[in-house]
């Protein structure tokens, strides 16, 4: 067969050829299904993204205006009485729960009871931190699940796709752009799926963990303030 002809009937496939969505009704099962848990993926990689996108943007902006009600100088009971109802952040909740330990045990003048009061507040905050981080924490893992298997699953989409090309080929003894387009698109499409997946997937979860973990070393910072905090009241209690 004379070589241009090919080229000439491969390029009227093309110009004529089915739209995207065309492309996807008349896939192989396979190749659907395929396509539909990529996209069902990416849908769920989105929504994990933009969720804990906002709610640590938002428990920043709260984590400073109370640091700046911390350190303003006025009385922590007075700063607990505002907040004791509805501690609505990791870090008023820590503090809340440190300052009903506080308030509910006797003030020691022994250096050991002291000692142990210390080790009281300092363990319930660090239970609050970890109980919250874990929230925070939540679904964050599926973004890397999805970056590291969604090209994988792209990638047997598009060995499915190629293989229906090569039956294509099989069954009507033609070799023409037209006869193995459909399976190559197919195939391609599902490697672009794979890759829409996992790319947002794999530079979110690297950013969110990130940011998750410098919101955490904050947390922590604040659980030895305001342990800094406690020794002092105690020290000048005992020496009063």
């Amino acid at each position: 067969m004379n070589p241009d002809a090919i080229t000439t009937v491969g390029v009227d496939a093309l110009a004529s050829g089915p739209s995207l969505f065309a492309l996807v009704v008349q896939a192989d099962a396979v190749v659907k299904t395929v396509m539909a848990i990529l996209l069902l993926a990416s849908v769920w990689c989105w929504a994990v993204i933009i969720d804990k996108a906002v709610r640590l943007g938002r428990l920043k902006r709260k984590a400073a205006l109370f640091e700046r009600a911390f350190w303003s100088g006025a009385p922590l009971d007075d700063l607990y009485r505002r907040l004791a109802r509805e501690p609505d952040h990791p870090m008023a909740l820590m503090f809340a729960t440190a300052m009903e330990e506080w308030r509910e045990t006797p003030r020691p003048v022994d250096p050991a009871r002291q000692e142990g009061l210390l080790s009281r507040v300092g363990r319930v905050m660090r239970l609050t931190l970890d109980r919250e981080l874990q929230r925070l924490e939540r679904h964050l893992p599926s973004l890397a699940t999805i970056g590291s298997t969604a090209p994988f699953v792209g990638l047997f989409g598009t060995v499915w796709g190629i293989m229906n090309s090569f039956q294509a080929i099989a069954a009507t003894k033609n070799t023409t752009l037209a006869v193995v387009a459909p399976g190559i698109a197919e195939a391609l499409l599902a490697t672009a799926l794979g890759l829409l997946a996992a790319i947002p997937a794999v530079v979110a979860y690297n950013k969110l963990s990130h940011d998750l973990d410098a919101y955490a070393d904050r947390l922590e910072s604040f659980a030895e303030e305001f342990g800094v905090v406690v020794a002092r009241e105690l020290d000048a209690r005992a020496g009063a």
